[in-house]
């Protein structure tokens, strides 16, 4: 009987959260660097730096850097695992108190092509340790939480030319769970359309439109982020004889 009445009031809850969804519409800027650097056959190393913006350039939003190393098992499939760092502004007016979150992560990256179109999918796991900052005290406490990303990416270049721009379209699914996680087992999901332009051997950068949908914790407040992207990409290859290096990043 006490399992039926938990059943019924948590279909009540979720009927009371979904009946009250409010989303939440903002435009945002956001630019990084990324760089993969490989040293031989099976090693690379890594390192991004991400900005983002709120009220397109005017707030801030979050400042991310992350390191890492790159493993090829062939030319099409690179396992990789690192440690990263964020800082997140405080999302209310007159806050001062940045979150901190510290982030491992481990993927597996398969590279192929279809004619001229270039395919990227991308499986990522994560480990999350969130900040508690209440009423923008910091309370000493950390959210700890899983996270699964799943990336698809397609680039087609609109000639043989060379650096010729190809047009880019990706998704990303974000899901997420731990004891903590309620409400929002969807995480997020970021849809990204533009143009990819090489500027050298080593250099080049992409940029386009990234809709970003994202659900909060207490699971009845979305965010719409409609966002200018603008990433750029150093990729080096540091063997003697070497091809050129797939761009890795693809993303965030």
């Amino acid at each position: 009987m006490k399992q039926v009445q938990l059943l019924m009031l948590s279909i009540f809850c979720w009927g009371i959260v979904t009946a009250q969804k409010t989303v939440n519409q903002e435009h945002m800027f956001w630019t990084s660097v990324n760089s993969t650097i490989r040293f031989s056959d099976r090693w690379g190393l890594m390192a991004d730096v991400h900005m983002r913006r709120n009220n397109f350039i005017a707030d801030p939003g979050f400042y991310f850097i992350r390191v890492g190393a790159y493993h090829w098992l062939n030319q099409q499939t690179i396992l990789s695992a690192g440690y990263g760092h964020m800082w997140l502004a405080p999302g209310v007016a007159g806050r001062q108190n940045f979150v901190n979150e510290n982030r491992l992560h481990e993927q597996i990256q398969y590279n192929s092509k279809w004619g001229k179109l270039q395919i990227v999918q991308r499986v990522r796991l994560e480990q999350r340790w969130q900040e508690k900052v209440v009423n923008d005290v910091r309370t000493g406490q950390t959210r700890f939480t899983n996270r699964l990303r799943l990336l698809w990416s397609f680039s087609y270049p609109i000639s043989k030319k060379p650096f010729t721009p190809s047009l880019v379209l990706a998704d990303e699914l974000l899901v997420q769970h731990g004891k903590e996680i309620v409400y929002n087992s969807f995480d997020q999901n970021r849809l990204f359309f533009g143009m990819r332009q090489a500027l050298s051997k080593e250099w080049s950068f992409d940029i386009g439109y990234m809709q970003v949908y994202q659900q909060r914790l207490s699971g009845n407040v979305y965010d719409l982020n409609h966002t200018m992207r603008l990433f750029f990409y150093y990729n080096a290859d540091w063997r003697k004889k070497h091809a050129p290096v797939t761009n890795l990043h693809d993303g965030n």
